[in-house]
Parts: structure tokens; sequence; C-alpha cells
């Protein structure tokens, strides 16, 4: 007879396994599925999210956690048994709050207005995806309400990416964040004109910057033989065990660093995903500890590495390959400088590592007007436009540059942006540790040998899955809470070399 653990994690596996069949769905709808079968695969999504909640809030999912519970009482806490519980008990304990009606609809508006929100996008019309998004974050506050809060209602949302995190929290790191950047923006906008990335006014084969992408990522530790890559309208990253993880990325022949940059951000997903431990598959603890956790690995990887010296060294000759005409007569310094050259972007996922943070400011603020109910979605893009303006000082001249230009909403993600800053914050912090355990790691860089930093990040964050918070992650790994001071001293140096400030 199965001890009570064991039918825990049983009923728990079959659960996991309905929810991993809906995330293949939707890497289906947002790669390969015709647009046509879009009304259809809503409701598809919609009968396996119900069918997962209502068994995951049953009173036999309560029993099964407080039996199992009792019979493991003598385990550490750290062991697998305890930490399935104990993530399990967080998340039944929030989910219960939330009618099954409510998950159906919700996830029928996002199935929908992720289709929509595309076509929005092509059409640069915002008022095609009006109407969805007003149901979407209707939808969203029913269940923040749901779910409930103390202070603010962006906490409610907040937690299902940042458990035990608060707004409070985020916005005094955002503040102290500003602070430490804007004279560094002021500094360098004196001397924007001095670096030259005029190499990349040119057409870049699109087939061959596929390739090299490829080269690349697979070279960082990225498993081909356990995942894949394809492209989507927006980049993204999804595994459904650790043995199959999956990432897109876009290609455009005039916006080189785009595709490069996208692939090596969404490899750094990917690796934490294929580096949790095996024994997490079929269960809640597949997971990161956290969205800013995982968005360490991807900024990790796009930022501190992608956009290194070192880095280049190695990879300039190879990419050179590819491109002899655009590249033949550009040195290494030339090509650093121009990768990372500071300049106000009206586009996200394309912005440098300095004002990338003022686009999340920006979402963040709004997030919390949306749901305060302090501004209507038909004037976003105004006030959109407006604090574009405020903190970038450019105006998109179009919804596609501006208000449509991120999936997140679409698919109900409010609350998600803020990951992505402390996603910043976290991946200096766990590099810089990374360098004091193993001091090579520079040199081995320069030399294309990426082994001694992912087997660091692999036996440090990636195995531990979902097992605990990321305070206690963060903790556990550095000594140290998060905070802004390393990522600051960090752009600091960076930057100040580069334009020698």
């Amino acid at each position: 007879m199965n001890s009570k653990f064991e039918e825990l994690k049983d009923y728990l596996a079959e659960i996991h396994d309905l929810y991993t069949v809906a995330s293949v769905l939707s890497w289906d709808q947002q790669t390969y599925m015709p647009i046509a079968g879009v009304e259809s695969r809503a409701m598809q999504m919609a009968t396996l999210i119900k069918h997962a909640h209502e068994l995951f809030v049953s009173d036999k999912t309560g029993q099964l956690l407080d039996d199992a519970k009792a019979e493991i009482s003598d385990k550490d806490y750290d062991s697998l048994e305890v930490s399935l519980v104990r993530v399990t008990r967080r998340k039944y304990n929030r989910l219960i709050k939330i009618p099954t009606k409510l998950v159906v609809e919700l996830t029928k508006a996002t199935s929908l207005g992720d289709i929509v929100w595309r076509k929005a996008r092509e059409t640069s019309d915002f008022s095609i995806f009006q109407p969805h998004l007003e149901k979407i974050l209707d939808l969203t506050i029913q269940k923040a309400e749901a779910l409930g809060y103390e202070d603010r209602i962006y906490d409610a949302l907040l937690y299902e990416f940042e458990p035990e995190m608060k707004t409070s929290q985020v916005e005094k790191l955002f503040n102290e964040l500003k602070t430490g950047l804007i004279p560094i923006v002021k500094a360098i906008s004196n001397k924007l004109d001095i670096i030259d990335d005029s190499i990349f006014d040119q057409e870049f084969d699109e087939d061959k910057q596929w390739n090299f992408g490829i080269e690349v990522i697979k070279n960082l530790g990225f498993d081909f033989k356990r995942g894949r890559q394809d492209c989507s309208a927006h980049p993204f990253t999804t595994g459904f065990s650790t043995d199959d993880v999956r990432i897109t990325t876009h290609i455009y022949k005039d916006q080189f660093k785009s595709a490069l940059f996208s692939s090596i951000h969404e490899a750094g997903h990917a690796m934490y995903a294929q580096g949790l431990d095996k024994k997490f598959n079929r269960t809640i603890l597949r997971n990161g500890a956290s969205l800013g956790v995982h968005e360490s690995q991807s900024r990790l990887w796009e930022n501190i590495i992608g956009r290194n010296k070192n880095f280049w060294i190695f990879w300039l000759p190879h990419l050179k390959k590819f491109f002899p005409t655009q590249l033949e007569e550009v040195d290494v310094n030339t090509f650093y400088k121009a990768i990372n050259k500071v300049e106000p972007s009206l586009i996200r996922i394309e912005a440098d590592e300095i004002t990338y943070n003022l686009h999340i400011f920006l979402r963040f603020e709004i997030e919390n007007l949306m749901l305060e109910h302090k501004i209507k979605v038909r004037d976003l893009p105004e006030l959109w436009n407006s604090k574009m303006k405020e903190y970038l000082g450019i105006f998109p001249e179009n919804d596609a540059k501006g208000i449509l230009q991120d999936i997140h909403w679409s698919h109900g993600m409010i609350g998600y942006f803020p990951t992505y800053s402390l996603g910043n914050m976290l991946s200096v912090l766990f590099y810089n540790h990374a360098v004091k355990d193993i001091p090579a790691i520079p040199d081995e860089i320069k030399e294309g040998n990426f082994e001694p930093l992912l087997n660091w990040m692999r036996e440090k964050i990636h195995k531990e899955g979902a097992k605990y918070t990321p305070g206690e992650l963060v903790k556990r790994v550095t000594g140290e809470p998060i905070q802004t001071e390393p990522f600051l001293t960090y752009i600091k140096k960076k930057y100040s070399d580069i334009y020698d400030l």
C-alpha cells in the first residue's frame, strides 16, 4: 500500500499533467496553430484548466495534504517530501479562493486575447484589442479580490510571480534604482554620439542569424536533445518536463541584435528549466523559485555574459564567418561598445541595460493605475505615450511600438513586469558570488567555456526548483537579501568605462 505522501504525489502528478497539456496547446497556439482555430483552442484550454482547477482545489487535495504532512513530520524542511507539501499547500490555500467559473472565463478570455493582440499589433490598432483587454482586466481584478490582500490590490497578483513580496517593497527598490540610474542616464546623454553602432545599420541574412544564434546558445549550454527553438510574435520559454524545454525568438533582417539577444535571453530561462532536479517532474516543484529568479538567469546570460567584452573576444571571429561583408573590418572593442550603446528605445526587449529598467517602471505604474480603477483601458495609449516621453524622452509613433508591444496583458499576466528589474538586480548578485567562488570564470568566458558558470548556477539555483521562496533562495545562495547596490555598482563601472564618464 502506498504511503499517504505517495498517494498525494500520484494525485498531484495527474493534475500537473493536465496543466502541462494546456501548456502544450498554448505553445502550439503561439507557434504553428492556424489563426482560424483560436475559438476552438480557447474552449479546449478552458476545459483542461477547468478540470485541473477543480481537482486541485477539491477537498480531497486538502485531506491528502493534511495526511501527508502528518506522515512526514520527522523529515527535514529541505526534503522533497516536506517541500512538496509546503509549496503545494501554499498554492492550494490561494487557489481555493478562486471560483472555477472565474478560472474558466479568464482562460477563455486570454486564449482569445492572444490572437486578437497579435492582429492589433500587426495593424497597430489598439481599438481592436481594447474590448478584450477590458474583459481580461475585469476578470483579473475579480481574481485579485477573490485572493484577497491587506494593502494594495497589486499585492494579490504580484504574489503569483514573487511569493511573499509586497508592492511597497517593489516601489522601494524601484525608487532606489531610479535614484541611482538617473544621474548615469544624464551623464551619458551628453555623450550619446561617441559610440558608433552604425555596423548594425545593414541587412543580415535571416537564416544566417538563426544558425549563428543556434551555435551560440548550444555552446552556452542549452541542450537541443532536450529542447528546441522556434519563431513567435513575442519570444518566450515553456517547459513540459526537464527533458522537453522549448524557446522561441524572432528575426528581423535589419535588426541583428534582436534575434541573438532574444535567443540568449530565452536560453537562460531554458537552461534553468533543464537544470531542475528530475525528481521534480510532474510536481509543482518543477519550476523556478519565482519569476524574478527566473529572469535573473535570462538577464545574466543575455547581458552580463552576452554583452561582455570577453564573450565577444571569443565569438566575434565566429560571427565574422557568417557575415564577412558586414563585419570584416570591425574589431572587438568597436563591436563591444556598439552592442552596449545607451539610447532610449521604444521597444522594451531591444533596450540597453540602463534604460531597460525605465520601461519596467512605466509598466509597473500603469498596471497599478489599471487595477485601482484610476485609468480606463481606452485611455491607456495616451498614458503610455506620455510616460514614454517622461521616462525616455521619446514618443511612440504608433500603437505597435507603444501600448501593444508586449504580449503579457493578453495572457492576463498583470503583476509580471517587476520581475524583469528584480531579475536584473539578482543577476549581478548571483554572478558576483559565482566569480567569488570561481575566480577563473571571466577568463573561461574569453575562451568560450561557459561550463563553470552554468555548473555553479545549476548547483546553487537550478537544482532547487521551487522548493524555496525567492527570499529564502537568495539568502541561502548569497547570504544577502535582494538589493540594488550590486546592480548599480556594475552599471556605473561598465558604462563609465564605455562612455569615459
